[in-house]
């Protein structure tokens, strides 16, 4: 179940009991104080997603019960009825009844529980994940985080890339700015707007990285700068609003995880963004700074001028350049160089072998290469790139461990290539009747 956008909006909720009342260890959880129990909580937590009358539920509960009991000030344990609460069952992917959850050190990573339904499983299951959470932060590893108003408001290290904006000051950095901006507009108080707060500020850090600026994540407190809130109908928490330059603003309705945003993010980067440019590597600064500036760099060897002129040359780079532009919100580096004029580089990334044009793909910082095997096409390199891009494909180490002296080199002048000039031979004082005839 997925929150739509500008539909769901924070309410109050009143707990009711459902297989579960007051008088239990079990502390009964509701999107009201759900946050504030277990998100922003430093215990560990297990919860359990139930439905009252789910027949596995009511045979769980009273199992869940002794378990909260033995577990009592050392694990919390809670129940959700997500019969009731849709909206907190979908947020945490629940299908079927019950599910069970147990939030560690990092609350926004909980893990699903697949150990047996009964007290002793239970008990030994959270005894062994307190353990865990316990060591990690022993090791100093704890992925722990605040969230809430008073973090947002203060600008902790989470938060540095959100961008507050206010009533003053939306307009001067909003509207006819270059870049886009993906604004959200929250109110303190509402649950679901402190269940996204983590999500935005990991997407915000990404977006900010991946995108070198270009679009920029925001937040807007309608509850104070209501100017803003009237001007774009605002009526439910959390609204996130996209604003480009010369288009209306439009709601985002994408999903919630940081995952979902950046996505939409680096989408809309590409929608605005030049294709990158393709460098010939004249020089070692070329190769250095474009190969440590992105993820991977795409280096492609092409035939000597002489073997293709400069229609084959430039056949060769529009396929590259369509390439390059197809995945360009993966924001790699694309550079070439003619076959011989960087032996020594392709030697290290095992060209020559296949012939030319080659192409590898390169990770500076691992110091790794993958090489096109397949044609030198838009169908063969986009097959290459695509499994590139999903983690696939063999990788073998640069030969050396790092890169080889790079030579500088002039820059193709876009000409067809012209053979090198030989000296003339004068033949004026040569007897050419002597030639052929065999000496005594």
């Amino acid at each position: 179940l997925l929150f739509v956008v500008g539909t769901v909006s924070c309410t109050l909720f009143l707990a009711v009991n459902g297989l579960y009342s007051a008088s239990d260890d079990v502390i009964e959880l509701t999107p009201n104080n759900f946050n504030k129990e277990v998100i922003q909580s430093e215990s560990l937590w297990l919860v359990e997603f139930y439905a009252p009358w789910c027949g596995h539920c009511q045979r769980l509960t009273p199992e869940w019960k002794k378990a909260a009991t033995a577990l009592k000030g050392v694990v919390k344990v809670g129940a959700v009825d997500a019969d009731k609460h849709q909206s907190l069952g979908g947020q945490y992917g629940v299908r079927g009844f019950p599910t069970i959850k147990i939030f560690g050190a990092n609350k926004n990573k909980a893990e699903d529980y697949q150990g047996g339904r009964t007290s002793d499983a239970i008990v030994d299951a959270a005894l062994s994940a307190l353990r865990s959470l316990v060591k990690e932060r022993l090791s100093g590893r704890s992925g722990g985080y605040s969230s809430g108003k008073q973090s947002r408001e203060s600008g902790g290290g989470d938060k540095k890339d959100v961008i507050e904006l206010t009533d003053d000051s939306f307009d001067k950095n909003v509207i006819n700015s270059d870049d886009v901006w993906m604004v959200e507009f929250y109110a303190p108080w509402c649950g679901h707007c402190k269940n996204l707060e983590p999500e935005w500020a990991a997407a915000a850090t990404e977006v900010k990285e991946q995108t070198k600026g270009k679009v920029k994540l925001a937040a807007v407190d309608a509850t104070v700068n209501q100017m803003l809130a009237g001007r774009y109908g605002i009526r439910g928490f959390p609204t996130i609003k996209i604003f480009q330059k010369g288009e209306d603003p439009v709601d985002y309705d994408g999903g919630r995880t940081r995952s979902d945003i950046i996505a939409r993010a680096l989408d809309l980067f590409s929608d605005n963004a030049p294709p990158p440019e393709i460098l010939e590597i004249i020089s070692e600064d070329v190769l250095k700074n474009t190969c440590d500036a992105h993820q991977l760099c795409i280096i492609s060897v092409l035939p000597h001028i002489l073997d293709t002129g400069a229609s084959g040359r430039n056949s060769y780079l529009d396929v590259m350049l369509k390439m390059a532009e197809k995945y360009k919100k993966k924001m790699w580096g694309w550079l070439w160089t003619e076959a011989g004029a960087q032996s020594d580089l392709e030697s290290s990334l095992g060209i020559g072998g296949f012939g030319y044009p080659a192409m590898a793909a390169v990770n500076a910082r691992k110091m790794k290469f993958a090489l096109l095997k397949g044609s030198f096409s838009e169908q063969g390199i986009n097959e290459f790139l695509r499994e590139l891009s999903v983690g696939r494909g063999s990788t073998a180490p640069v030969g050396g461990g790092a890169f080889p002296k790079i030579h500088s080199v002039e820059p193709w002048d876009g000409k067809d290539g012209e053979l090198p000039v030989e000296d003339d031979i004068d033949l004026s004082d040569v007897d050419l009747d002597d030639w052929g005839k065999d000496e005594l």
